[in-house]
């Protein structure tokens, strides 16, 4: 037992880990939230563009997670489940780790829609599927429970659990990437941005390809 809640934790510090991951990476939108509050020339402005921010990435989460937590009721191929969630992560890791591209059509999305950006870059970028993993491991079925769970308490069970992951993660996204947003507008202005952008996106890649890998591993 204690060793299940060890893992438990540590499987619910992972979810909020990556969500501050999220957040100090600027190419998930925080610098958007500043622009905003700059073009407007207000420091209100900030807060409605994180919360756009926001919803957008919790709503790319809780997309992904879905069908997965739908999948959960499938008591019998929960080890194959498990498998292919590891090589999706593990693939497109190695995928944004060599191309480095980022897809087209986001470019063409206006930086008014914040929300609808957010969702796109989430989704694209796979942070969303990056949650698939961990989120599996926290809704495993012990094998001796298998027999009596009906298939419709697992499945509301599992929609609970990917709506509560995917607020914790983007709760951890938010306070970062707003802690950050607030600053820069604050405090360090723009050349901040200019000067000290950083490019985590070998280490984004590099972390798909180490929960993807671990997945397979566990699984």
């Amino acid at each position: 037992m204690p060793f299940e809640l060890e893992s438990t934790a540590a499987l619910w510090l992972a979810v909020i880990a990556s969500g501050i991951f999220h957040g100090v990476n600027p190419g998930m939108g925080w610098p958007l939230a500043v622009s905003a509050a700059l073009m407007e020339r207000r420091a209100g402005a900030l807060w409605p563009a994180l919360a756009a921010l926001a919803a957008g990435h919790m709503a790319a989460m809780f997309a992904v997670l879905l069908p997965f937590a739908l999948l959960i009721a499938v008591v019998q191929w929960q080890g194959e489940i498990q498998m292919a969630a590891g090589v999706l992560v593990l693939g497109l890791g190695l995928w944004l780790f060599v191309t480095k591209r980022h897809p087209r059509f986001l470019a063409r999305v206006p930086p008014t829609q914040m929300a609808l950006w957010s969702f796109l870059i989430a989704v694209a970028h796979g942070a969303a599927l990056m949650l698939v993993p961990i989120y599996l491991g926290l809704c495993r079925i012990d094998e001796g429970d298998a027999g009596h769970l009906a298939a419709d308490t697992l499945m509301r069970d599992g929609v609970i659990m990917a709506l509560v992951v995917a607020l914790a993660h983007s709760a951890g996204m938010m306070a970062t990437g707003g802690a950050l947003a607030f600053s820069v507008h604050r405090w360090l202005g723009v050349r901040f941005i200019r000067q000290g952008w950083f490019d985590l996106e070998r280490v984004w890649a590099g972390s798909l390809i180490l929960v993807g890998g671990l997945a397979l591993t566990l699984a």
